[in-house]
């Protein structure tokens, strides 16, 4: 759970009364302080800017590079309030109706929520040439959150919910090999590694915006900043209809996952059955040992094997390590052999069942040689880690919600109060940032890079948090809200930024940060997308990607004056 808001409130409170006295005191000073000494020796720390207005009439105001600096820390933590009631309030539906849609979808549009405000206003402030000044915060914004997603809080939740890794898969709960690079680390399932791929995918709209720099042609840069929101607001479109369908879509690959592992147990329950293998030395099918192993099944003797008797065998495998509902598995078992469609299962098909299944686990293993049964046992893992990767229908649950009724409404307040914060306080934090960068001649793209996502991401708080549980589960539901909210950033985030630049004519010259955002979304998707398993060493590349980003951006902006 993401952290209480009540003693952030408290804390942001006082700084709010600090401010409304610190702001103008700075403001109304003449050129000496108390001690005679000239002001011009603090400089630029203590630069004066010509005209202060106070916003909304009340709230601080400042002329001076220390004013607004303490400004930024005010709305900072204004803002990282509203994220802190974003997240809580998300966490608390999260606990009432599982992941499917809020994990996957609702929270990851909370979390853009702040990021996308701080867009928007900073880039409908006053005149065109002011809002071209002001939105370089929106785009440092969005791009130093999506890198910080990707880097620092990736590799943090990595290291956060390690588990011992054993067969390329971490055990749920056990974390004993301490900090071993590749014995410690954490997996996640196969719809985590999809989302990856998608997020990688996202980046589609960056590079159609960019594609008329990259031919240095002035021409059609309007054009093409229309064609890449229509671009970004379709997949803003398609990921969420891809999450209302997804829960869907899952069910329907676990319970397929689930099937194959019943087929590879069953399999080897009767390879060991005692009365011989199921194959000979050629590896063909062993007709006499499965003619024995059908009169076994069948009790009665009657010839065929009904439910009852099927589902005696299913039950008495015990599969310990999956959620099986025993019913439904002789179900699916019997329409594998029920050729004719009687509802029972004769000798002949029952042989014909075994040998397809036979020809199933042979085909997994190409260097299983004639007479060897160790596929089988090869085939009941793979199906098994299969059954894992693909996940569970639903995550856990927090049990012993006592009023789930008041605990929704508690979430909604939170969420409201989180997004009226957010919308009061985005643009005085959008006018700090500038004025700061004005006085102090420090880029607004470096301001809003490095820290404005640290007050306006609670994804990282509640990744964090969840990855703190070291399962399987939570694990894949960290990374995909990690990557659910960088699709987000990717897309309604950018939608809002393009419409501003189309609808105001700004210039989109964010050739830098637009090459740092592909280069960490593509190498982090790809990532995701070539394995489920990561052991501890891929943290450290992580954290090394942030600090290679920073470097980049001040080595293109600086050395080649790309913005």
């Amino acid at each position: 759970m993401a952290g209480h808001p009540k003693p952030l409130l408290t804390a942001v409170f006082f700084l709010v009364l600090c401010g409304l006295t610190y702001g103008s005191f700075i403001s109304d000073q003449s050129d000496l302080i108390s001690d005679g000494v000239s002001v011009s020796k603090f400089q630029p720390f203590l630069r004066r800017a010509e005209v202060c207005e106070q916003t909304y009439g009340f709230m601080p105001c400042t002329t001076t590079a220390l004013g607004n600096l303490f400004l930024i820390v005010v709305y900072g933590c204004l803002m990282f309030l509203s994220a802190t009631c974003l997240s809580t309030g998300s966490d608390l539906l999260l606990e009432i109706l599982g992941p499917g849609i809020v994990g996957g979808l609702f929270l990851p549009i909370l979390g853009a929520l702040p990021d996308a405000i701080l867009i928007l206003v900073s880039g409908l402030s006053g005149s065109t040439e002011t809002a071209q000044s002001q939105v370089s915060v929106g785009m440092g914004l969005l791009a130093g959150s999506t890198v910080m997603l990707l880097t620092v809080t990736w590799g943090t939740c990595l290291l956060v919910g390690k588990c011992d890794i054993e067969n390329s898969l971490a055990i749920d709960s056990q974390d004993t090999k301490g900090f071993s690079l590749t014995g410690s680390g954490i997996s996640t399932d196969r719809w985590t590694s999809y989302g990856g791929i998608i997020m990688a995918m996202s980046v589609v709209p960056f590079i159609i915006v960019q594609l008329p720099q990259f031919f240095l042609s002035n021409s059609g840069r309007h054009l093409a900043v229309l064609i890449a929101l229509i671009v970004s607001v379709s997949l803003l479109i398609s990921y969420c209809l891809y999450q209302v369908f997804q829960p869907w879509i899952q069910r329907r690959r676990l319970a397929y996952a689930k099937h194959k592992h019943v087929i590879s147990g069953l399999l080897k329950h009767l390879n060991m059955h005692g009365l011989g293998k199921l194959a000979t030395e050629d590896g063909r099918p062993n007709f006499d040992v499965l003619r024995k192993l059908f009169k076994t099944i069948d009790e009665n003797g009657d010839g065929y094997l009904s439910h009852a008797e099927l589902k005696a065998l299913v039950v008495g495998i015990r599969f310990d390590e999956i959620n099986l509902d025993h019913n439904d598995a002789v179900e699916k078992v019997v329409k594998d052999f029920d050729t004719s469609q009687d509802l029972r299962v004769d000798e002949n098909e029952f042989i014909d069942g075994v040998v397809r299944w036979l020809e199933e686990a042979r085909g997994t293993k190409a260097s299983n040689h004639a007479g060897s049964m160790k596929y089988i046992d090869d085939y009941h893992m793979q199906t098994r880690r299969e059954h894992f990767l693909w996940g569970e229908e639903s995550d856990e649950k927090v049990e012993g919600i006592e009023n789930p009724r008041w605990t929704s409404f508690k979430a909604v307040l939170l969420l409201l109060l989180g997004t009226v914060i957010a919308a009061a306080f985005a643009d005085p934090l959008v006018d700090a940032v500038d004025n700061f960068s004005a006085a102090t001649s420090i880029p607004t793209f470096f301001i809003s890079f490095i820290v404005l996502p640290l007050a306006t991401s609670n994804e990282a708080v509640s990744a964090i948090i969840f990855a703190s549980r070291k399962k399987l589960r939570s694990a894949s539901l960290t990374f995909s809200m990690l990557y659910g909210a960088v699709i987000m950033h990717n897309t309604l985030c950018l939608s809002v930024f393009l419409a501003l630049v189309y609808v105001r004519g700004l210039v989109w010259d964010f050739s830098s940060e637009v090459v740092v955002i592909l280069i960490v979304c593509i190498v982090m998707g790809a990532f995701a997308s070539v394995r489920t398993t990561f052991p501890l060493w891929t943290s450290f590349i992580a954290f090394l990607l942030y600090l290679f980003s920073v470097a980049l951006v001040c080595v293109l902006d600086y050395a080649f004056g790309w913005s």
